[in-house]
């Protein structure tokens, strides 16, 4: 047995008091504490954005996905403001592409008959979403601040196969707002497995964006009320962290 004076191991995890908000959100009001909540950003980087990224030299046009740029700027700021730990969620695979199998590989190059993941640029920079290469990194108008999170993903969902599932759970995170690209993609893809995982889900949907046609992002907004949780506009949520309790 120890001795009484012996330092104590302790396995106690402190929960910051709770600062609770609520705003309008649809399919009704939602209210949130911002002392366990973070912001996703998703998938803001040069191989999508950039004119010379992967993406965009395929023919896509990054217009859509680029005018969010500057709500995203305003949405980070406020939520680092207000306390709300900031997460960037990004494409950035092994250049080996040890971790990425024969049909994904298949369906992304359009069966090898163009670029996919760690081939070379088109443009030479680099390889494609590898991590730590160009195509992988923010596009530069998009600057982490230091007391955020960047988790890099190799699949639709962020939370497939990486850490980030324990990174939130260490922090004590419960409720998650969801920004960036694209809406119906990996946005959508990381919400569901997000609510299948237990946390709150909340899309900002006016700091998310696709290239796909409109009615596209109206099913997903549909599905998100009907199943996983609300959908909101950064404006009601920026207004809410400016009232946030310190």
């Amino acid at each position: 047995m120890s001795s009484p004076d012996a330092p104590v191991l302790s396995f106690a995890r402190p929960l910051a008091p709770p600062r609770l908000v609520t705003f309008d959100a649809e399919p009704q009001r939602a209210e949130i504490d911002l002392s366990r909540t973070a912001l996703f950003v998703v998938d803001m980087q040069n191989d999508f954005l950039h004119p010379d990224g992967w993406f965009p030299r395929l023919g896509f046009d990054p217009a859509p996905l680029a005018a969010i740029i500057p709500r995203l700027i305003e949405l980070t700021a406020a939520a680092r403001r207000a306390g709300v730990q900031v997460v960037w969620l990004n494409w950035g695979v092994r250049p080996d592409r040890a971790e990425l199998s024969a049909p994904i590989l298949n369906k992304m190059s359009a069966g090898g008959t163009r670029p996919v993941y760690a081939d070379p640029s088109a443009s030479g920079h680099g390889r494609i979403l590898v991590t730590g290469e160009w195509g992988s990194q923010l596009v530069d108008a998009l600057r982490p601040d230091p007391s955020d999170l960047v988790v890099h993903k190799h699949r639709l969902s962020g939370f497939h196969d990486n850490e980030l599932d324990t990174v939130l759970r260490n922090r004590g995170i419960d409720t998650l707002l969801f920004s960036g690209t694209n809406t119906d993609r990996c946005v959508f893809s990381t919400l569901c497995d997000a609510s299948f995982l237990g946390y709150g889900c909340l899309m900002v949907t006016d700091a998310c964006a696709t290239g796909s046609p409109s009615n596209v992002s109206d099913a997903i907004h549909y599905l998100v009320r009907l199943l996983y949780g609300v959908t909101l506009n950064s404006d009601d949520l920026m207004a809410a962290f400016a009232a946030a309790p310190r």
